[in-house]
């Protein structure tokens, strides 16, 4: 008896764990598929994005290269509130807020010195094995640029 409910426990917690990670189909680890994407030369690529739960928030880390092929990292935490939370290594930008719109759609906004400096939408597809982000932004010279991201589950 005592096995019985210790394994209908053990699945259920299985389940359970489970649900919590497939409820939000950001998590994980994500590579920029360069094939795919759309992104002008001389710009910055994030080449790796990863989203993990923070307590009752999302921790985002990122690896990338500047528009000289510099590598860069910045993270962030936050919520999906559409609030403004501190960034740390950007240099675009010193917060960034998450919005969602549905189970798939977050919208971004990324601010420096309280001016929007990067607004986009990221989607991930309904199989869950790919995320677009579709940005646009507006360089410290003034310049606007738009770029699209395709990225593949790892």
């Amino acid at each position: 008896m005592k096995l019985r409910t210790s394994v209908l426990l053990l699945v259920t917690l299985l389940i359970g764990a489970t649900m919590c990670f497939a409820a939000d189909p950001n998590l994980g680890t994500w590579k920029l598929n360069e094939g795919k994407s759309k992104i002008a030369a001389g710009l910055p690529k994030n080449t790796t994005v990863t989203y993990d739960a923070a307590g009752d928030g999302i921790k985002a880390t990122v690896e990338g290269v500047d528009g000289q092929g510099k590598p860069t990292h910045n993270e962030w935490t936050g919520k999906y509130d559409g609030k403004d939370y501190p960034v740390t290594g950007d240099s675009s930008s010193d917060t960034r807020s998450l919005k969602k719109i549905n189970d798939r759609t977050l919208e971004l906004t990324a601010k420096k010195d309280g001016k929007v400096t990067i607004t986009g939408r990221i989607v991930v597809a309904a199989d869950g094995k790919s995320r677009t982000l579709t940005a646009n932004w507006t360089d410290a010279m003034g310049k606007k640029a738009k770029s699209v991201a395709v990225y593949d589950k790892q």
